[in-house]
């Protein structure tokens, strides 16, 4: 009986813990960190999908510091470019010490470094990993995804954090699921998901079919399963503490339209940009016009960050903007994160640069000005803004996006990904919520007698 019990509990794919009971939980760390930290601690493979703000820099070396002292070998916390200068500055705020890393040598329990140093490092010389800013791992190519999971693979104890676990598409969770050895990408679609691409039916009824789509009644499976791995919440109510001091301040949206006056080559009249190549061309049309506007916006002489996405975008805004700095991808890791340290600590007034390069785990609470120039991308759009509406952040925020009469379509699609992610995160939720009363169920279930006679 026994047996065939764990059969059905290993089936139903809730998962178990392989971790332990934490060493030493910090003194300083908030009730629902605390809650979220033990629960990582002793699951021992995890994921917390917490917003930006609530504390994931804290709460991930808290975890490390349990992990190094529970195994007695040293823990890896990867980060984007620039983010693991401020992650050793959250150690040393907290008590907690750090060393920073490029070259694979350390002397230190906790050794932080960027995702692009990887390869200079030996999985068998650590206890533990963690992967910050974790959703990073459906962006890489497909040979660097590939490193860093088969890196994880080799690791006892993982955890990934992130606050966009899965924006625009819920398979992108497989990948997160595999990094942590629970379920493999293409057999978490096998399970929950069915391929509908060749599907005429849906077809006919939405123009294109979506790839993947939720098998009959798995939805709910699929959404317990995630919670048997991963943690998430936007406001510590989530999980059932006070929202004190988590209430954001008021973020406001304003939209400036560039109007194209000019007609594409060979064209009468002025068509507006539909396609994907359509609206390219309208944005090379409209560059000067786009960038100017950007520089009368930030001409405030309070703190801007301004996001872009091309090359001339950023070098023209450069020149129109004196006291700006600019990020390039051609600029070299050390150049960069000077740059952005720099901008961390109020040295810089106007940072220009890519969502590609720096939207992610930074923190610019002292900023409360965004300037954006959209893209099809809802996570880069949602990141980009949240570097500086953030839970810690005094002030109003305002974000202005400028933008061509072709580009208002991006907006919407934006909109409809912000719905999805907001939907994801609320099932998430719920399921999270719903867990224990399930295991409590179950536990009933399992612990019901037969009667003697039987």
């Amino acid at each position: 009986m026994v047996e065939y019990e764990e059969f059905l509990f290993n089936r139903s794919q809730i998962g178990h813990n392989n971790g332990f009971e934490p060493v030493k939980l910090h003194d300083d760390l908030l009730p629902f960190q605390k809650s979220l930290v033990e629960w990582s601690i002793k699951k021992g493979r995890s994921a917390i999908f917490a917003d930006c703000g609530l504390g994931k820099t804290f709460m991930q070396l808290v975890w490390a510091y349990n992990v190094a002292e529970h195994t007695e070998k040293p823990v890896l916390i990867l980060t984007p470019l620039a983010v693991s200068e401020q992650t050793k500055e959250e150690g040393e705020k907290f008590g907690i010490d750090v060393v920073r890393s490029i070259d694979g040598k350390f002397d230190g329990n906790i050794v932080v470094t960027n995702y692009e140093k990887l390869g200079m490092f030996n999985p068998n010389d650590f206890g533990g990993v963690v992967c910050d800013e974790s959703s990073i791992l459906k962006n890489f190519a497909g040979q660097r995804k590939k490193d860093i999971t088969i890196f994880m693979r080799k690791i006892q104890y993982r955890l990934l954090a992130t606050a966009t676990a899965s924006p625009n598409d819920y398979t992108e969770l497989g990948t997160s699921s595999e990094a942590l050895g629970d379920m493999g990408f293409l057999d978490m679609l096998k399970k929950f998901f069915r391929n509908t691409q060749n599907d005429t039916n849906l077809k006919r009824r939405f123009g294109e079919a979506p790839k993947w789509v939720f098998k009959g009644h798995s939805e709910q499976s699929f959404w317990r399963w995630v919670t048997s791995w991963a943690r998430a919440c936007r406001f510590p109510s989530d999980i059932g503490f006070s929202n004190e001091g988590y209430i954001l301040p008021e973020l406001t949206e304003e939209y400036h339209v560039i109007d194209n006056h000019e007609a594409p080559e060979g064209m009468i009249f002025n068509m507006p940009a539909i396609t994907l190549d359509e609206q390219r061309a309208e944005k090379k049309r409209t560059l000067t016009e786009r960038c100017e506007k950007v520089a009368e916006l930030a001409n405030t002489g309070d703190f801007v960050v301004v996001w872009c996405h091309l090359n001339d975008e950023a070098k023209l805004l450069k020149k129109l903007i004196p006291d700006s700095v600019e990020i390039s991808g051609s600029d070299s890791d050390t150049k960069k994160e000077k740059a952005f340290s720099d901008f961390r600590h109020g040295n810089i007034r106007v940072l220009i640069t890519k969502p590609k390069i720096g939207a992610l785990g930074l923190n610019f609470q002292h900023c409360n000005h965004v300037v954006y120039f959209p893209s099809h991308s809802y996570e880069q759009f949602y990141q980009a803004v949240r570097r500086c509406w953030r839970f810690g952040q005094k002030r109003e925020v305002k974000v202005d996006v400028v933008l061509t009469e072709g580009e208002r379509r991006i907006m919407e699609n934006l909109k409809q990904k912000g719905s999805k992610a907001k939907n994801m995160f609320e099932s998430l939720v719920r399921e999270m919520n719903n867990s224990e009363k399930i295991q409590k169920i179950e536990k009933h279930i399992n612990e019901v007698e037969l009667p003697k006679w039987l």
